[in-house]
């Protein structure tokens, strides 16, 4: 239930903010009235905030405001400014902040107000307003970081505020693994609500398959737990349900034991681009698939860098060097450089962090097809015409990103308890399709994103025509102007919305709560 000393502060606050709205209403104009109305009732929210929660609420020009408003991975998450920040540090911190904006929104909304919020673990989504709110309030779940093995060394206890390699540095040390992100600073929560991609994938699944239980903090300030036996709709929902549930505050993964395994990183020219596709689809269609191998196929570009190049990831769960699986490709020559190695998923997962810098101008754009070469050959060729028009823009990286998703990988959900994602093991082989981009001048957001929505037209388009498009789109690579949930299928989003209103009656996380995609 909503703790004591927050219903008091509410009840004081509730007049102060339908006189907060009513002022913007009566003296303001146009668009400039409503940006001013949104700033004055997320000011006052905070006020309320405040009193209830004393320094774990920071405000503009504070370091612990400009601390967390600018550690977001994209430049344009970090030009938002929000009213303010929770710094929650606790399970009973998210239930206070978000008891008091609940009800501050459920009685605001009569008088046209409220407290818009947003919830943030690791900040790498990138299109803004994703998990932050101008002139509202964030919830920054960062110090929500604790790492705890259980004693049967078969899960373990992450708070959602951790980044994927603090995980591993606890694990690796142990000898045990985790199904979990691959690029450090990727954060806990939103990967795994998202659904998550791991090395470890095609042996356990999407993340979200090996979550054996979340706590959750409800609308009303009520905390739940969600498992296979407790409020299991809950529990299958948050399985790719983001962020229209609840907040997470913690959550259970199964473990199991991992030594060192093989892998690393090997560039290529351009010009074998025909010779990788084919591997590509040669891997991802095997007819008995190693379980032991993941990766990720990518053709990059950088004017800096001399232009387009292929650069894989090769990973193989296990101390075993060049495994036949991978001979295809690693047969391909010439190689311009390689890290292969046996080393540890910390190391794996910092290499990565290497190619994608903060502090940028970011976009990602997703699709998902068949397991068919035409299609994802004429992808590579769109993504490349798409480029031309923005290939001077200053220090732009520009990469098409192609992962395996086999049945190998989809069947888990389904043995696993259910997910809300909505593929199967009868959905086929899959191509996981990513195209990203960073740039350093924000002015060139706007061509940017043209080129690359522009590519994933066509080549959809293409697709569709071909019978190999399909509906899924992975929901921590979507575009805002994607629609992942949808998606999931039709009978997916009525379990996602029949979960919704059971668990948040009044549809906070729908209305309030802005950011991400809504159901």
């Amino acid at each position: 239930m909503q703790p004591s000393i927050g219903t008091l502060v509410v009840a004081l606050g509730l007049l102060g903010l339908a006189s907060a709205a009513a002022t913007g209403r009566t003296e303001a104009r146009g668009e400039a009235a409503v940006t001013a109305s949104a700033a004055s009732a997320g000011s006052h929210c905070c006020q309320i905030l405040k009193i209830a929660m004393g320094t774990k609420i920071s405000l503009p020009n504070t370091a612990p405001y400009n601390q967390s408003t600018g550690s977001f991975f994209s430049e344009q998450n970090n030009a938002i400014t929000p009213a303010c920040v929770v710094s929650a540090t606790s399970t009973r911190d998210v239930q206070e902040a978000v008891g008091i904006l609940s009800t501050l929104s459920l009685v605001g909304q009569y008088s046209g107000s409220g407290c818009q919020f947003a919830v943030r673990s690791g900040g790498h989504t990138p299109w803004a307003g994703s998990a932050t709110i101008q002139d509202g309030v964030d919830i920054d779940l960062s110090a929500l970081n604790h790492i705890t093995p259980a004693e049967d060394k078969k899960t373990v206890s992450i708070g959602p505020g951790n980044r994927w390699n603090d995980v591993y540095l606890k694990l690796d040390a142990l000898g045990l693994g985790v199904s979990g992100g691959r690029v450090a600073s990727v954060g806990v929560g939103g990967l795994t609500t998202g659904g998550g991609m791991s090395f470890f994938a095609p042996r356990y699944g999407f993340v979200c398959d090996t979550v054996t239980e979340f706590e959750v903090v409800l609308a009303s300030g009520q905390v739940v737990v969600a498992n296979a036996k407790k409020n299991r709709n809950l529990w299958s929902a948050l399985k790719g349900g983001s962020n229209n549930l609840g907040v997470v505050t913690r959550i259970e993964l199964e473990v199991f034991a991992q030594d060192k395994f093989w892998g690393g990183i090997v560039v290529y020219p351009v010009s074998t681009a025909p010779q990788q596709l084919a591997a590509f689809v040669n891997f991802n269609g095997q007819s008995k698939f190693d379980e032991y191998g993941a990766l990720i196929n990518s053709y990059g570009y950088n004017k800096n860098q001399g232009g387009w190049f292929v650069a894989n990831n090769y990973e193989y769960t296990k101390a075993q060097e060049y495994p036949p699986v991978f001979t295809e490709f690693t047969s391909i020559q010439p190689q311009l450089l390689s890290t292969m190695r046996i080393s540890n998923m910390s190391d794996f997962a910092t290499e990565m962090e290497g190619s994608t810098p903060y502090g940028r101008g970011q976009i990602f754009y997703t699709a998902t097809y068949a397991n068919d070469l035409e299609t994802i050959t004429n992808l590579f060729n769109e993504a490349n015409t798409s480029l031309q028009p923005v290939i001077d823009v200053e220090d732009l990286v520009w990469s098409l990103s192609l992962q395996p998703l086999p049945t190998q990988i989809t069947k888990w959900g389904d043995i696993n308890g259910g997910n809300s994602l909505g593929l199967h093991e009868s959905s086929g082989n899959l191509v996981l399709a990513l195209i990203s981009a960073s740039w350093p001048n924000p002015s060139d957001e706007e061509a940017v994103t043209k080129a690359l929505v522009g590519a994933f037209d066509k080549a959809n388009a293409f697709a569709e025509k071909k019978g190999t498009l399909n509906s899924y789109e992975y929901l921590n690579y979507a575009h805002k102007t994607q629609t992942p949930i949808t998606g999931y299928g039709a009978e997916n989003v009525a379990k996602l919305k029949a979960a919704s209103k059971q668990y948040d009656p009044h549809q906070v996380f729908q209305k309030w709560v802005p950011g991400g995609f809504k159901l």
